[in-house]
């Protein structure tokens, strides 16, 4: 039989041994882009009538870390863009779980910090959200979790170039030589 036929697959195509059994390609970009969509269906699986997405939870995780960051760091470390962010810290804000307040090294710039209900909150979910990724990485061993994610780690710093809010949606400009 030839290495085309469905029967057998390319080295490059893997058949999981999962109910679907849906082939899936053994390369970077699909499987990344398959991961995410676990990791974004298990988180809102998670939140699920919480009132609250997961890139807002994301925010508030951040600024537990992080008090007293400004808007623009918030976007930069969730990787999206400043209007998106400014859009989530209002968003937050109206509810009463971020406070916004001016910096006073440099009064164009807002800081941002939990308050109490934001933090209530956040610890509330937190258990739920540490679960969750524990069952998601449940099929590797301890050692293999903690690998996992080093190499991930790795894998997106090196390729820093790529990591600009809406880089998937817009290539980058190009200048042209005058």
């Amino acid at each position: 039989m030839s290495s085309s036929s469905p029967a057998s697959p390319t080295p490059d195509i893997v058949l999981p041994s999962t109910q679907s059994a849906v082939p899936m390609r053994r390369r970077v970009i699909p499987l990344a882009r398959r991961l995410h969509q676990v990791c974004t269906a298990a988180a809102a699986d998670v939140l699920d009538g919480e009132e609250i997405t997961a890139l807002e939870y994301g925010a508030l995780a951040w600024l537990q870390d992080e008090p007293d960051v400004d808007q623009n760091a918030l976007a930069a470390r969730m990787g999206i863009d400043r209007t998106t962010a400014s859009m989530l810290v209002s968003s937050l804000e109206a509810r009463g779980f971020v406070d916004r307040r001016t910096n006073p090294l440099d009064r164009r710039a807002r800081l941002l910090r939990l308050t109490p209900t934001g933090t209530a909150q956040r610890e509330r979910l937190r258990p739920r959200v540490r679960d969750c990724q524990v069952r998601l990485l449940s099929v590797l061993a301890p050692a293999e979790r903690e690998t996992l994610l080093d190499l991930l780690l790795r894998v997106v710093a090196a390729n820093e170039v790529y990591m600009r809010p809406g880089a998937a949606r817009r290539k980058p400009s190009r200048r042209s030589d005058r």
